[in-house]
């Protein structure tokens, strides 16, 4: 016997098998995803990473060799010339910072290249005492790009109080070991690369949490959000915390050039979407032809506008975003709020597209 009861269980059951059904039809594509996920690895690593570790190590030694003229010799020549070689390493390490993964991520490179602001009161002890383990992750901020900033600019209030400072030659060990610790350092990432990583890099071409693409485009998207969006810009705008907060600049102590790193960072991040080799026009296998073949062309554009956008913003900005900051913040906010459109576009939408799972812990709400 047919009760009431089981005529609307049979009704309801219906509903939800119709509507599931007819819901595949109004989402994104659902083209298989046979995406030649080696192909781009491969583009990544050759026409990129190494080619931007090779130039970073090439600057290094420009700036180790600056270095030792300085040590010998430290005036005001041989001053500028180690900070200009210091300049062009930074510059060339905005292409290299999101790469944290293989040896970079287990020797945790980044945190000894370029955490900032660095710590004055940590650098004048290990000066002062002599003795100091550079790996240790307590200096961490005591280490790398920020430290030699402020080795070049902060340590005197003119430069000849800087170059007072290295009459000492404490002064002249401490910086002489920053400097060639970040060098070996990015030796012994690039050899790695060159030799060990690149093979099991490119042939890890599965969808799983610890395959190459699923690990880098998860980095590729934490170093957008957090090393670009949160640490250049939005930290020292203030979005963060109740009031602005300008000493956390990148490049505190030469703050002309916070503006053009962000830039570099950008323009780094933007080129590696699109596949745009390193310092060539070669144009490969990338994130942007994998949201292609999805057809996905769509989010392409929509990616690459709001990239454009923001790059506006940022253009806009003074070059030193200390001034920026104390004079019209609003802009440095309005940058922050152009960098955030794209994280969506990439931490939701893209990674949606790929079948990729997020393998970070977001921190500040987004």
């Amino acid at each position: 016997m047919i009760t009431g009861r089981k005529i609307i269980l049979v009704l309801i059951t219906a509903l939800v098998i119709v509507g599931c059904s007819s819901s595949s039809d109004d989402g994104p594509s659902s083209k298989t995803d046979d995406f030649n996920r080696g192909a781009l690895l491969t583009n990544l690593v050759d026409n990129t990473i190494i080619p931007a570790f090779e130039d970073l190590q090439v600057k290094l030694l420009a700036l180790k060799a600056n270095k030792d003229v300085f040590i010998v010799a430290p005036n005001q020549i041989n001053l500028e010339a180690l900070r200009m070689s210091w300049i062009e390493a930074y510059k060339v390490w905005q292409s290299v910072e999101v790469f944290n993964i293989g040896k970079a991520e287990e020797l945790q490179y980044s945190f000894q290249m370029n955490v900032y602001p660095t710590n004055v009161l940590d650098i004048e002890n290990n000066i002062s005492s002599g003795t100091y383990d550079l790996t240790n992750v307590n200096n961490n901020d005591a280490v790398g790009f920020p430290a030699v900033d402020y080795l070049l600019y902060g340590i005197g209030n003119d430069d000849m109080a800087i170059l007072n400072k290295y009459l000492d030659i404490k002064y002249k060990n401490y910086l002489a070991d920053v400097i060639d610790q970040m060098a070996s350092l990015t030796q012994i990432v690039l050899d790695d690369w060159k030799t060990v990583y690149r093979t099991t890099f490119v042939n890890s071409i599965a969808n799983t949490a610890t395959s190459s693409l699923n690990k880098f485009v998860n980095d590729f998207i934490f170093y957008y959000e957090k090393g670009l969006r949160a640490n250049k810009i939005g930290i020292p705008a203030g979005n963060f915390s109740t009031t602005p907060l300008p000493e956390k600049i990148e490049a505190f102590y030469n703050q002309d050039i916070s503006k053009e790193l962000a830039l570099e960072a950008l323009n780094a991040v933007q080129n590696l979407f699109n596949g745009k080799a390193y310092l060539s026009a070669t144009i490969g296998e990338s994130f942007k032809s994998y949201l292609n073949h999805l057809d996905r062309n769509d989010l392409v554009g929509l990616i690459n506008t709001r990239f454009d956008d923001a790059r506006q913003k940022i253009e806009a900005l003074h070059d030193n975003f200390n001034i920026q900051i104390n004079t019209d913040n609003t802009k440095m906010t309005q940058a922050f709020d152009a960098l955030q459109l794209t994280v969506v576009s990439l931490k939701v939408d893209m990674l949606q597209a790929f079948n990729v799972s997020v393998d970070f812990v977001d921190a500040d709400g987004d």
